[in-house]
C-alpha cells in the first residue's frame, strides 16, 4: 500500500491477494472459539487422536470464502466441516501461580503446563465443495 503525502491516508493497492488469502472460518474447538485460515497451524487443548490422524470439526460459527461472501450461523452453520491433521502433541509454556497470605507467612508455589495439540488446516468445505 502506498501513501499520499498530503493527506497521509492509504491508497488502495492494485496489487491481487493471494489464492486462498481471504479464505476463513471461526470454528468452535475444545470449548473455545479459533478463527482457522487453511494451510496454517493452530495449538488446540489436548485432541485425543494420534499423530497423522484426521480430525474433522462440523461446529462452524462463521465462513467467509475468497470473494468477500460471509455466512453467520445460528448458531453454526449447515454443511460446513474443517478437516484438520494432527501434526504433533506438545505442552504450552509453564505457568508460575504464587499465592500468598500477607503478615501471615503463607505462602504457596505451584507450576502448570497446558496440554496441546498442534494441528494444521488441510480444508475447509462447503455443502462437499473445498474453499481453499
Amino acid at each position: 500500500m502506498s501513501t499520499t503525502p498530503a493527506t497521509g491516508t492509504s491508497a488502495p493497492s492494485t496489487d491481487s491477494p493471494a489464492p486462498g488469502a481471504g479464505t476463513y472460518v471461526i470454528a468452535e474447538a475444545s470449548g473455545q472459539q479459533f478463527w482457522l485460515q487453511p494451510n496454517r497451524y493452530y495449538d488446540l487443548d489436548r485432541i485425543a487422536a494420534e499423530v497423522d490422524e484426521s480430525v474433522t470439526l462440523e461446529n462452524v460459527l462463521l465462513v467467509r470464502d475468497a470473494s468477500g461472501a460471509t455466512t453467520l450461523g445460528h448458531p453454526y452453520v449447515s454443511g460446513v466441516t474443517v478437516q484438520l491433521k494432527v501434526l504433533e502433541h506438545r505442552r504450552g509454556p509453564k505457568i508460575i501461580v504464587y499465592k500468598m497470605r500477607p503478615k501471615k507467612k503463607t505462602r504457596r508455589k505451584n507450576g502448570h503446563r497446558q496440554e496441546l495439540t498442534r494441528v494444521r488446516v488441510e480444508s475447509i468445505t462447503v455443502a462437499g465443495k473445498a474453499l481453499a
